[in-house]
């Protein structure tokens, strides 16, 4: 029996699923991916996006982070591609309890899945750090220099920056998902990014699928591992 079939006759069996997701999943929208060939690590910037992306550089140079952020992770003409797809089916077909996901793009919502915990955000939440108005996406990309709210304080976008810590209920909420998951599906993340790597640990059953273009720290911790197009993986499971 091969890689797809093993997952068909899992999917097929099964309904407590939790798919924990990274950049890979939204890669097939067009997003780019931070560490991929083609991904935003191997792009000339005055800084490192690393560097940016963090809340020193937020705090210390305001204006260049916007530049950045709108030119490179306000992606809002992407769409959900076949994965965002299936996920959401499961879900609806109540196969799916929930989906973790590392990214910030908001295209699982845009899919159908109601269950989404976003442990590094949304670019589609964005406060007055004065009085705590919210601000949606599009603000964001049609403002200039540092966007301000009405009353004249900073916008910030809720999204993880380096440096910054994960909503400790986001947390709780995908360790008490992946601790009761009868299947965790691991897609489109090359688990190495901490702490949200390391929420893997917490799955306590016999069923961990791993499907992911490249190889990754955890694939001898797998029951089953296709290596591969997420997209064209989930697209074949029917």
């Amino acid at each position: 029996m091969d890689g797809l079939e093993q997952f068909r006759k899992i999917m097929s069996e099964t309904e407590n699923v939790v798919f924990f997701g990274g950049a890979g999943v939204s890669t097939e929208s067009g997003i780019p991916d931070f560490r991929s060939v083609d991904g935003l690590y191997n792009q000339k910037y005055e800084y490192p996006p690393e560097t940016i992306l963090s809340h020193t550089f937020y705090r210390s140079h305001t204006e260049e982070f916007y530049r950045f952020y709108r030119d490179k992770m306000l992606c809002l003409t992407a769409k959900p591609n076949a994965a965002h797809s299936k996920l959401a089916q499961w879900e609806r077909e109540g196969r799916l309890k929930a989906v973790i996901t590392q990214n910030i793009d908001g295209l699982h919502q845009a899919a159908g899945s109601k269950k989404v915990l976003e442990l590094h955000g949304s670019v589609h939440r964005n406060y007055c750090e004065r009085c705590h108005k919210f601000y949606d996406a599009t603000y964001i990309l049609h403002s200039e220099g540092i966007p301000r709210c009405e009353c004249g304080g900073g916008i910030k976008p809720d999204v993880v920056l380096y440096e910054e810590g994960l909503n400790q209920l986001t947390i709780t909420e995908a360790v008490a998902f992946i601790s009761n998951a009868d299947v965790l599906i691991v897609g489109g993340t090359s688990l190495a990014v901490y702490p949200a790597a390391g929420l893997i640990d917490y799955y306590k059953g016999n069923k961990l699928v791993l499907i992911n273009k490249t190889a990754t720290p955890r694939d001898s911790m797998a029951d089953l591992i296709i290596q591969g197009s997420i997209g064209e993986i989930f697209s074949a499971t029917e």
